[in-house]
């Protein structure tokens, strides 16, 4: 039996906590207010894992916000890949300095949310699951409903914009797929995991009984790159809470694959049910793809973009140079911020929406 152990996310994710090149410094640009808070989620309450319910996130508000009291803002909320949380995000995208540069080079104002979907095994892969916790619904919910209460947004979908990195832009495509009602504007940043995992190498028995040996998340500390993955990825899209001690099914088990969680794991492919949402998507006033030209997740970037043109969806596809993570940082600032600052209703002095 031959199946992709995470060979297909593995080699892209590998670079997630990396130095990314860095945008000039803007001499003009005025200083963002950084917060750093804890957002309770309601949809993580009893998650299997432990993993916490009170989550960390970082708030950037713009120069105006502490002076313009009256002033309401459009919200762009950014989510980071695997293996890294909302402070290592925030480095490798160059915040605060790459938000004040959007903004002094003309992207109107906006606040920028970093929410935080680190787990036990690395990454919540932003699935609904009772074993790492709901963690869609904790950003599609939970997430936007603290912003509107304890901040001066624009309580409505159209001034909210959801982008994401990686695993994070894969989360940004389900997320964004399944909760049309809540985001206006969405830009999908070389994704991760969209199509359903295919034939693969033989599996490396090895690699195998290592995964089906954790008992701990201190064993799952100890796993290599790619076996951490797997178990982050189980968590998500095969979870099992009659299966102590990690409350998963493995899609390998004693060196046999096994089809029935394969299967559950491809139903988690937005590749495989983006056919099911195209009257969602065609909400969004609009929508970006991008990927480096040496990324390894190119491929099924395309392939969405595609589809989307398949159905006649509206949105901007483009193949930039750079690795998977090389031009992050660049294009947070240059192409993303400005994006939403072009779409996103409020997104001017009045800070209105029609």
């Amino acid at each position: 039996m031959r199946f992709c152990v995470l060979i297909c996310i593995a080699p892209a994710l590998l670079f997630a906590q990396v130095k990314t090149e860095v945008p000039p410094v803007i001499p003009t640009a005025k200083p963002v207010t950084v917060e750093r808070i804890k957002i309770h989620g309601k949809s993580l309450e009893g998650n299997l894992e432990g993993n916490a319910v009170d989550r960390d996130a970082i708030v950037y508000l713009p120069p105006s916000y502490a002076k313009d009291k009256k002033r309401r803002y459009p919200v762009v909320y950014a989510l980071h890949g695997y293996s890294i949380g909302a402070e290592q995000w925030s480095g490798e995208i160059h915040t605060p300095q790459t938000v004040e540069g959007a903004f002094a080079q003309g992207a109107q104002e906006m606040i920028v949310v970093l929410p935080d979907s680190k787990t036990v095994h690395n990454g919540s892969m932003y699935s609904s699951s009772g074993t790492t916790g709901d963690f869609e619904n904790y950003v599609a919910q939970d997430v936007v409903a603290y912003m509107d209460s304890h901040y001066r947004t624009i309580p409505q979908r159209s001034a909210r914009g959801l982008v994401g990195h990686s695993m994070g832009g894969y989360g940004a495509t389900r997320i964004g797929m399944k909760h049309a009602d809540v985001f206006g504007s969405l830009y999908i940043m070389s994704p991760c995991c969209l199509a359903p995992m295919g034939s693969g190498g033989p599996v490396n028995p090895a690699f195998a009984k290592a995964i089906e040996e954790v008992k701990t998340p201190a064993d799952s500390a100890k796993l290599p790159f790619g076996a951490r993955a797997q178990l982050a990825s189980a968590s998500a899209w095969s979870p099992n809470p009659k299966n102590p001690p990690l409350y998963l099914d493995l899609p390998v088990k004693d060196g046999v694959a096994q089809p029935a969680v394969q299967a559950r794991w491809a139903a988690n492919a937005p590749l495989a049910f983006v056919d099911q949402y195209i009257s969602s998507l065609r909400r969004y006033k609009a929508i970006a793809i991008d990927v480096g030209d040496k990324d390894g997740l190119k491929a099924g970037s395309q392939q969405l973009h595609d589809i989307l043109d398949r159905y006649g969806v509206p949105n901007t596809f483009e193949i930039y140079q750079g690795t998977h993570t090389s031009a992050v940082a660049v294009r947070f600032q240059n192409y993303v911020l400005p994006f939403f600052a072009r779409n996103l209703c409020g997104a001017t002095a009045k800070g209105s929406c029609q």
